[in-house]
């Protein structure tokens, strides 16, 4: 690998479909200026910067290396270009290879084949006997979600740990990178128990980025399952990495700058603030709340979030009760898949919106899979992004943001106490 101070690479964060552009301003914060593309951000950075997203992109499914593009109509052309490119520098000192291919409308549409002409250039350039199998070759599963990764691919498949290198042919121009993170970025390694129909943790962030919750004011997610919207929420208003707690595939690389990397780990560390906010999750099921408690206290954020077994009719009611006269509601209601679920959602949606008509300082951010029902609300709700959940294709509903108060001066003060 070219010398770590000097070298750039070309780098993507991967995300589910509709996220890109929240990346992209996760990115922005970090000081690195992105290029959305389908499934993900495109950028050029060093080693500082690739670290640094690994460790603080909260939407991002993974972060690659572009190791190179070129045409590839047939085999031998493959095989000889695909021996020029860097592996070695990207190759661990032990562990296996696997290979993720997908081919779309070009001459070379056999992906495994083309898996075992990559894994031949691999280990030619391996200076070690390199373990090699394929992951991922099935065409439109590879391509589900962001081009890279599919939901949970890798959990539902066990398939074995190593430097995963992902191969995309599409109109014969093949692209091979190198994946950076390793396990995919959504598992921060809190939740290690969930509920039923659990919520990607990309997608609970998505949402608290993209509703503009500030942490001034209180967030109540009144059916929180396993915790991952509260707990999503504390991290970020303590500025915790979504990282911090967990290795990355880099950590492997020959050139791995472990004194960098340490350097990096305490900034985040010094970067976390307190929190005297108000975070509360409740849901019907107790068995749930338990595990979101534990989930938070592996996160680090127990003390920042308050756990209730409640059913949501008593969750909402509660924010009659509230002296905050403003706040938000974020939440993942139920789909309703299943035949006769379709009133009881109705109702709830309504019951959302007649809560919150009461309280005009608070707003509401739903992920839904049927935008009709967000009409029952009554609110003004637009869509902030859509994607996928589960399988499900799903769309982020929220509130305006609310206008600032118009400063009062001594004469309107004084208007007002006249119409009064």
């Amino acid at each position: 690998m070219p010398d770590a101070s000097s070298s750039r690479f070309k780098i993507f964060a991967s995300t589910a479909p509709g996220l890109e552009s929240i990346a992209a301003g996760e990115l922005k914060t970090l000081g690195i200026r992105g290029r959305q593309e389908i499934g993900g951000v495109g950028f050029g950075a060093g080693l500082q910067q690739l670290y640094e997203a690994n460790l603080w992109l909260r939407t991002a499914s993974r972060v690659v290396v572009r190791l190179g593009s070129f045409h590839a109509s047939t085999f031998y052309e493959l095989e000889r270009r695909a021996k020029k490119l860097p592996w070695a520098e990207f190759l661990p000192v032990s562990g296996a290879v696997r290979v993720r291919v997908t081919c779309r409308k070009s001459k070379l549409y056999h992906s495994d084949a083309v898996a075992e002409r990559v894994l031949s250039a691999i280990v030619g350039s391996a200076s070690r006997v390199v373990e090699g199998s394929t992951a991922g070759t099935d065409d439109e599963e590879a391509d589900a979600s962001e081009i890279l990764d599919a939901a949970d691919y890798e959990s539902r498949s066990a398939r074995k740990s190593g430097q995963l290198f992902v191969v995309r042919i599409v109109h014969d121009q093949c692209e091979v990178s190198a994946d950076s993170s390793g396990e995919l970025l959504h598992r921060r390694g809190y939740r290690q128990e969930i509920a039923k129909a659990p919520l990607r943790e990309t997608i609970a962030a998505a949402m608290v980025l993209a509703s503009g919750w500030e942490g001034s004011e209180p967030l109540l997610d009144p059916m929180c399952g396993s915790g991952t919207i509260p707990i999503e929420a504390a991290m970020i208003a303590r500025r915790i990495a979504p990282g911090l707690r967990r290795k990355f595939q880099f950590m492997n690389w020959p050139a791995f700058d472990s004194e960098r990397w340490s350097e990096i780990l305490e900034s985040a560390q010094a970067a976390v603030t307190d929190f005297r906010g108000e975070i509360i999750g409740a849901d019907r099921d107790a068995g749930a709340v338990q595990s979101a408690a534990r989930n938070a206290g592996r996160a680090g954020v127990s003390e920042n979030v308050r756990f209730s077994s409640e059913a949501v009719s008593g969750s909402i009611a509660a924010i009659d009760d509230s002296v905050k006269e403003s706040g938000w509601i974020l939440t993942n209601p139920p789909y309703g898949v299943r035949v006769g679920e379709s009133d009881e959602l109705r109702n709830l949606y309504a019951k959302l919106g007649s809560a919150l008509k009461s309280k005009s300082g608070w707003r509401l951010g739903v992920l839904t899979s049927d935008s009709a029902l967000v009409r029952q609300t009554r609110l003004s709700l637009r869509p902030r992004f859509s994607t996928s959940n589960g399988g499900i294709p799903v769309a982020f509903f929220a509130s305006e943001k609310l206008p600032k108060a118009p400063s009062r001066t001594p004469e309107h003060r004084g208007r007002r106490e006249c119409w009064s």
